[in-house]
């Protein structure tokens, strides 16, 4: 009987260790979306992408003031914050002439608008294919 469990035990243990090397194989790279803002405008109008997990870099190009980022799914009402990615910010404001980051965010298909309220701009698009 002790024979059996053990190897019982052992089987579990080489299943479970497979399954989780499996799932760190599986894992994807996180990409990185680089945006810059000058004053009034980031100079990427639109980007496409294809799903996956991100990082974004937003540099302030000479803006004179901090800058930020807020991206939405779009038809979500922007001027809300619960319905931003609240991953996709700055980690902290963006100071003039430096870049900033964001935590990694997980982009579905589907159609987003990203913009600055600090530096106010318009709303551009970013499309997940």
């Amino acid at each position: 009987m002790k024979k059996v469990l053990s190897i019982l035990v052992i089987v579990l243990a080489f299943s479970f260790s497979a399954n989780a090397q499996d799932k760190m194989m599986k894992q994807e790279p996180v990409k990185t979306i680089a945006l810059e803002q000058t004053t009034g405008e980031f100079t990427q109008k639109s980007i496409t992408v294809s799903e996956g997990t991100y990082i974004f870099d937003v540099t302030n190009n000479s803006v004179g003031k901090d800058v930020g980022l807020v991206l939405v799914k779009k038809g979500k009402d922007a001027s809300k914050p619960e319905n931003h990615i609240q991953t996709a910010y700055v980690t902290a404001a963006v100071k003039n002439n430096t870049v900033g980051h964001s935590k990694e965010t997980k982009l579905e298909k589907g159609e987003y608008v990203y913009f600055c309220p600090l530096n106010p701009t318009p709303q551009y698009s970013l499309i997940v294919e």
